[in-house]
């Protein structure tokens, strides 16, 4: 472990699925005295193992990982909720004299996290209404209406994420003001360095194909069958996770497994697009290549900017 230097209150890995955050991420920890803590809005949920591609015991190279496995898949996932048990265990490790190494590729989650972001309340009423909407006439059709209200709201959220779509318009009617104005400017609660894992559009287009093969070979339709039986097809939020919903469809005679596959791999390159526009609006986010050529740089490269940073 290195000491030249003083580790920064929270570092932050971030960037789109399949570049790299969960290796670098437990390298940092290794290397600076610290613990991760997940920022994975689907690795919350217990037994979504294979398809949301969290590490191995082994995997953990002996690092603590923290808000992993916490909820039911029955349960909705709430990002107000994920900032009170995130910042709870920051505050904790910080306490201890350890550094958190937040890692994760949901952007709303690392914000509410790291920064001063405060969630709109709810009105039953207007939830109500625009669920029983989603019901009746689909997600396309609240995404449109969202697309004109909040354009970057709708490009930040899939057209197929009815529960967030909701939420987007439920606010902007409690509010008056676009979902989006209700995220404040860049101002963290704590001193964070953010360190972004940049690859180009090819090789993670390849990288992903690849562990979504990797997924089903490692059983994931079994995964989801074990899950159903506990609830995941009523799960509002887990039923929606990438890989997830597709094999779902298969088992509900809705599609075959094959087309299953394909379709994740397709959904999963969108949501990749999504995840880098989103972290490439944060100016604060320091990138840093994680392709092929440079996979062996990168945590010597990650560990030279922290250490620059605290020194800055």
């Amino acid at each position: 472990m290195r000491s030249a230097a003083p580790a920064p209150r929270v570092i932050a890995v971030v960037g789109p699925t399949a570049a790299g955050k969960s290796d670098l991420g437990v390298h940092l920890a290794q290397q600076l005295g610290g613990e991760v803590v997940n920022a994975d809005s689907m690795q919350l949920y217990r037994g979504m193992d294979i398809g949301t591609a969290k590490l191995t015991e082994e995997e953990r190279g002996g690092i603590p990982h923290h808000l992993l496995d916490i909820w039911d898949v029955t349960e909705a996932a709430s990002v107000a909720e994920y900032q009170r048990l995130a910042r709870a265990e920051i505050d904790r490790l910080l306490a201890a004299g350890r550094t958190p190494v937040l890692v994760g590729g949901s952007g709303l989650y690392v914000r509410g996290a790291v920064d001063a972001l405060e969630f709109p309340g709810t009105d039953p009423a207007v939830r109500a209404r625009l669920e029983a909407e989603l019901e009746e006439r689909g997600s396309g059709v609240l995404h449109t209406r969202l697309a004109a209200a909040d354009p970057e709201a709708a490009r930040a959220i899939l057209p197929s994420n009815g529960r967030r779509i909701v939420r987007a318009l439920e606010v902007i009617e409690i509010t008056g003001k676009p979902f989006t104005a209700n995220l404040p400017g860049p101002d963290s609660v704590y001193d964070t360095v953010q360190i972004g894992v940049d690859v180009g559009r090819p090789e993670l287009d390849e990288r992903i194909t690849q562990r979504v093969d990797r997924m089903w070979e490692a059983g994931l339709v079994d995964e989801v069958r074990a899950l159903e039986a506990v609830g995941l097809r009523e799960g509002r939020t887990a039923s929606r996770a990438l890989g997830y919903q597709q094999v779902l469809a298969a088992l509900a005679g809705e599609c075959t497994e094959e087309e299953a596959r394909a379709e994740t791999v397709r959904a999963t390159k969108r949501f990749a697009r999504r995840q880098d526009s989103w972290f490439r609006r944060d100016t604060r986010v320091h990138w840093l290549s994680g392709a092929a050529e440079d996979r062996g740089e990168l945590p010597g490269r990650a560990l030279t900017l922290v250490e620059r940073a605290v020194t800055a």
